[in-house]
């Protein structure tokens, strides 16, 4: 996250409306409404749902804006329900969504205002001066948030990657006394313990350690 600047994230998660179309031997139907919804864990229902999205973020990665980063241009980060626009203003951020908007309800996606934030990343120590509160994009209004968290990790709006450590480090303490009755167990060998250590304590603590930023102290 080092590299951004003036960056507005925005997280979004969509659902999909009970009115579908069916395609047989080539004849598309019309709209007809669906009373049983897929069942939770149903094999075909992330497959429809990535199929919807995949359009949506192709068009939007087409739109030479957001941010650059190394070789990258990025404008959109996509993970199952999880959505974040990138961009450097304000304007930017509309207009990718209100771009997104078109494309997700023609599949019958939308919106979700509660759970959707938008955060001002900046490099600066120029934070407080900008006053801008919630953003308000057509109908929608979305909370500005200082931090929040994105497919497991803290970001922020001022860079700093520490809230995320020490939520790593209390998320390990707390595997630790979870597991305490098996490392205190003097019939499970110590070779096991370390794996126990190795391939559990250690993954949550490291966690998306790929992302951390490393500076001199």
């Amino acid at each position: 996250m080092k590299n951004f600047s003036n960056c507005f994230v925005m997280t979004k998660n969509k659902h999909v409306y009970k009115r579908q179309k069916v395609r047989l031997e080539g004849t598309l139907s019309s709209f007809f409404e669906n009373k049983t919804d897929l069942k939770q864990g149903d094999p075909l229902s992330p497959i429809l749902f990535n199929l919807a999205l995949q359009k949506m973020i192709q068009c939007i990665k087409m739109v030479p804006s957001g941010m650059k980063i190394g070789k990258e241009q990025l404008n959109i980060l996509a993970y199952a329900d999880g959505i974040a626009l990138i961009g450097k203003n304000e304007i930017e951020i509309g207009k990718r969504f209100v771009e997104m908007e078109n494309i997700t309800r023609k599949f019958g996606l939308w919106i979700n205002q509660e759970k959707t934030k938008y955060m001002i990343v900046e490099r600066k120590n120029n934070l407080k001066k900008n006053k801008i509160g919630h953003l308000k994009i057509k109908s929608y209004k979305f909370e500005r948030v200082e931090n929040f968290k994105y497919l497991g990790v803290i970001l922020n709006e001022d860079n700093n990657n520490q809230i995320d450590l020490q939520e790593r480090i209390k998320n390990a303490n707390k595997t630790y006394f979870m597991l305490q009755k098996f490392f205190k167990n003097k019939n499970i060998s110590k070779k096991l313990k370390l794996r126990l250590k190795n391939t559990i304590i250690d993954k949550v603590l490291t966690y998306a350690s790929e992302t951390w930023t490393l500076t001199k102290r």
